[in-house]
């Protein structure tokens, strides 16, 4: 009798931790897409699609391929580092221990 306590404390402790990273993962993933979405919106030549996550070096790649005589304005820059970084700590989330679990049960992926 004592230790039903004691289990659903730690039963909602692990669901609160497993919401609360999911929760953090998903708004990587969206913050991803905004960032993405802003930049498709600056520069349509891109032909970047809405909604999808694209890898931000070949973005830039593209976009400096597409704009040889004129220089990336500071705007769009900033938002491929801001892209870079989010991807960056997405991932380092991912891959440390008790966060993969909670990836791996979410079916989140590397970006």
């Amino acid at each position: 009798m004592g230790f039903i306590p004691l289990f659903l404390t730690v039963g909602g402790a692990c669901l609160l931790f497993f919401l609360t990273v999911k929760n953090t993962m998903q708004r990587k993933l969206n913050l991803q897409r905004e960032l993405l979405s802003k930049l498709s919106l600056n520069h349509p030549e891109l032909g970047l699609l809405l909604g999808e996550i694209a890898d931000p070096d070949a973005v830039l790649e593209n976009l400096k391929r597409t704009n040889p005589e004129n220089k990336v304005s500071k705007k769009s820059l900033e938002i491929v580092r801001q892209m870079k970084i989010n991807r960056h700590q997405y991932n380092v989330l991912i891959k440390k221990a008790p966060y993969n679990w909670v990836a791996k049960l979410s079916g989140f992926q590397v970006i």
